[in-house]
C-alpha cells in the first residue's frame, strides 16, 4: 500500500512501448502513440490525486528525428492534438516543455507555447513533456552558455559549480526526479536526464506504455518507497537522521 506522506515530489517516466504494442495488435505504429495519449491523460491525473508536484514524460527524442518522415509526422499531429484536451485545467496542472524548440513545426512550437502561456497559473503540479530532448543535447547547450558568459567576463571558471550547470539546463525550474520509471521491458536510460538522475530511483517494467495503468504507476511508487535513499551515505548514518 502506497504511504502517502511519502510520494516522490518528481516523477520521471519514459513511455516506451507504443510501437511494439501496436505492432503486436496488427496495426500500424501510430495507433500505439494514440494509445500512448490516453495513458497520458490516466497517469497525469493519478499523479495529481496523488500529490506529486512534477510529472516529466520522455515524449519524443533528438534521435526519434531519425524515425521514418510518417511516423514523425504522425506523432507532432497528436502533440497538437493532445493540447487541446482539459485535463490540464480541470486538473489545475501546468504544462512546461523541455527540448530543442527550433527543430518543431511551426504550428506545433506555437501550439506549445500557447498551452504554456494559457495553464501558468495552475499549481498543483507541472507535467513536463520532453519535446525533441536529449541530455547531450541539453549538456552540449548549457557548456555553450556557460562558455560564452566567461568569455564576455560575465562569469568566472573557478565560480562554476554544480548549482551553476544545473541553472544552466532547461530543467533548472524543477528539483531532480526522485523515481524515473521506464516501461516496456527495456533497461536503459536512453539519453533522458542523464545529470538529473544522479541519485533517482530506477524502476523498469516490462509493461508496455499503452497499457501502464494506475494500478502499474502504485506499484512503481510501493517500490520506491520500500528503497532506502542514502545520497552516498552509509545505512547508519540515514537511519541516525530519520531518527532526529
Amino acid at each position: 500500500m502506497i504511504d502517502n506522506t511519502r510520494i516522490p515530489k518528481h516523477i520521471a517516466i519514459t513511455m516506451d512501448g507504443n510501437g511494439r504494442w501496436a505492432t503486436e495488435k496488427g496495426k500500424p505504429r501510430a495507433y500505439g502513440h494514440q494509445a500512448g495519449v490516453e495513458t497520458v491523460r490516466r497517469i497525469t491525473e493519478e499523479c495529481a490525486r496523488l500529490g506529486v508536484k512534477y510529472l516529466t514524460l520522455y515524449t519524443f527524442s533528438t534521435e526519434n528525428w531519425n524515425r521514418p518522415v510518417d511516423e514523425v509526422a504522425a506523432l507532432m499531429s497528436l502533440v497538437l492534438t493532445s493540447l487541446e484536451d482539459e485535463i490540464f485545467m480541470k486538473n489545475n496542472v501546468r504544462f512546461r516543455v523541455i527540448g530543442d524548440r527550433t527543430r518543431l513545426p511551426e504550428n506545433v512550437a506555437r501550439k506549445l507555447a500557447e498551452t504554456e502561456e494559457r495553464t501558468a497559473g495552475n499549481d498543483r503540479m507541472t507535467m513536463v513533456v520532453a519535446l525533441s530532448y536529449s541530455s547531450r543535447w541539453e549538456i552540449t547547450k548549457a557548456v555553450k552558455d556557460m562558455a560564452k558568459m566567461v568569455e564576455q567576463g560575465a562569469l568566472a571558471v573557478e565560480d562554476i559549480t554544480e548549482d551553476t550547470v544545473s541553472a544552466h539546463l532547461s530543467t533548472h525550474f524543477m528539483p531532480d526526479p526522485d523515481l524515473l520509471i521506464r516501461t516496456g521491458g527495456e533497461v536503459r536510460i536512453s539519453n533522458y536526464l542523464l545529470w538529473q538522475i544522479a541519485y533517482s530511483e530506477l524502476y523498469f517494467c516490462d509493461t508496455y506504455w499503452p497499457d501502464f495503468m494506475e494500478e502499474d504507476l502504485h506499484k512503481a511508487i510501493e517500490d520506491y518507497q520500500s528503497r532506502q535513499r542514502r545520497f552516498g551515505k552509509t545505512e547508519a548514518q540515514v537511519e541516525d537522521e530519520e531518527k532526529e
